[in-house]
């Protein structure tokens, strides 16, 4: 019997979470609201919470992994401006890591056969996913570190492949603190650009470099030519 339980809250613990994060969004004036504002307005929206602003910093960032409803650098952006780049970026980096196991969790279990019926409409994820399923934690590794595919893509594609929790979460761990760290970044000298304006262009030009070697990363998975 305990073991029924456990299996089930497993199970059920995912899928719930996931079936929150989605109602927040589209379902609360909270949610709606928050897919309109840029950076500056969301950090004055985390302040007018006061000592429970740091609960909806978490719980934007956690909606965010597994539902993309905003770009991350927002988010991010938001969290450092109110909290402070010390504090934002432990706040971005530990939620954004639980956000991608809880959407693993959900693909591995109850969600499976809908992440893989939404998952095989695009090839460079099939083949990505074919990849993973071979040499798991690198690819993980790979699809964190530069923008190869979707990163919700990469926390489901890992969910429905053969692939070790152990090394999804190590490779999760590993590969998600550089980006959150240029995220957040980004986020931050985006509102004080006159004082950053040297950082944020190289980390601007560092984006786009990632960006440019997941573009030819994903036309060899493809098949594609390079242009």
């Amino acid at each position: 019997m305990a073991k029924s339980w456990q299996k089930a809250g497993k199970i059920l613990l995912p899928v719930c979470l996931i079936a929150a994060a989605v109602a927040f969004i589209l379902l609360t004036d909270t949610g709606k609201r928050l897919t309109r504002m840029n950076v500056q307005e969301l950090s004055d929206y985390l302040r007018s919470f006061g000592a429970f602003s740091v609960i909806l910093g978490m719980a934007i960032v956690y909606v965010q992994v597994m539902v993309p409803f905003v770009p991350f650098v927002l988010v991010a952006g938001a969290n450092v401006l109110v909290f402070g780049l010390g504090w934002g970026i432990a706040i971005n980096y530990v939620m954004a890591v639980l956000g991608a196991v809880t959407a693993f969790a959900f693909a591995r279990s109850a969600g499976r056969a809908k992440a893989e019926k939404t998952l095989s409409r695009y090839n460079a994820v099939r083949v990505f996913n074919k990849r993973m399923e071979e040499n798991g934690f690198f690819y993980v590794l790979l699809g964190r570190l530069i923008p190869v595919i979707p990163s919700t893509a990469v926390s489901l594609g890992a969910g429905v492949v053969k692939i070790k929790a152990r090394d999804y979460i190590l490779a999760t761990v590993f590969g998600k603190l550089p980006i959150v760290l240029l995220e957040s970044f980004i986020g931050h000298d985006l509102l004080h650009f006159r004082e950053y304006k040297g950082r944020l262009l190289l980390l601007c030009a560092v984006f786009v470099m990632l960006l440019a070697l997941g573009t030819v990363f994903k036309n060899k998975l493809t098949g594609k030519p390079i242009k």
